[in-house]
């Protein structure tokens, strides 16, 4: 008879489950009182429980990150950035303080340019994406901060590439009031 073991390890000597062990897996008949009360579980449901542990916490995060695409930042043209410089200053007249922002709440969409933030991809810093939020103005700073406040999200004036809507607001007669 071959040795016994555990494993790929030999039995120790005294050890207290060999009784156990040598028993080997347990055999149950098809209706025995066990498997009444301890139906086999299908393979794929026993693998759901074992799904949630993550080995490496914050793994398929930096994966999913890495599948991350950057662009360079595109220059505006003379024409883009003189349209650009002629809504930021309606937007800055209409949010002059607190009072006018909330009195007009203007609805815009901004297109701005995001350099990538993640420490560990290679264009950390040196490339970024375009992001589009839709929201209320609530200030435009161009003295201060150097930046546009749409609901909570402060932007960089000079990542801004793209204002939008209402149309109406950004009309070529438009007069400041």
């Amino acid at each position: 008879m071959g040795e016994y073991g555990i494993g790929v390890m030999a039995m120790p000597a005294g050890f207290q489950y060999s009784e156990v062990f040598l028993k080997g897996k347990p055999r149950h008949e098809q209706y025995d009182n066990f498997l009444v009360r301890h139906p086999r579980m299908d393979v794929g449901k026993r693998a759901k429980i074992f799904a949630p542990f993550d080995a490496l916490r914050g793994f398929d995060f930096a994966i999913m990150c890495k599948n991350e695409v950057y662009r360079d930042k595109a220059a505006l043209s003379p024409e883009e950035t003189e349209e650009l410089s002629r809504r930021l200053e309606i937007l800055h007249n209409l949010t002059y303080n607190s009072r006018m922002a909330k009195e007009n709440q203007v609805q815009v969409s901004v297109t701005y340019y995001e350099p990538c933030s993640n420490e560990s991809h290679e264009d950390y810093e040196l490339r970024g994406q375009y992001r589009t939020i839709t929201g209320i103005c609530w200030n435009v700073d161009s003295e201060v901060t150097n930046s546009i406040l749409i609901d909570n999200t402060m932007i960089p004036l000079n990542n801004v590439i793209k204002i939008e809507e209402p149309e109406a607001l950004f009309r070529k007669d438009w007069s400041d009031p």
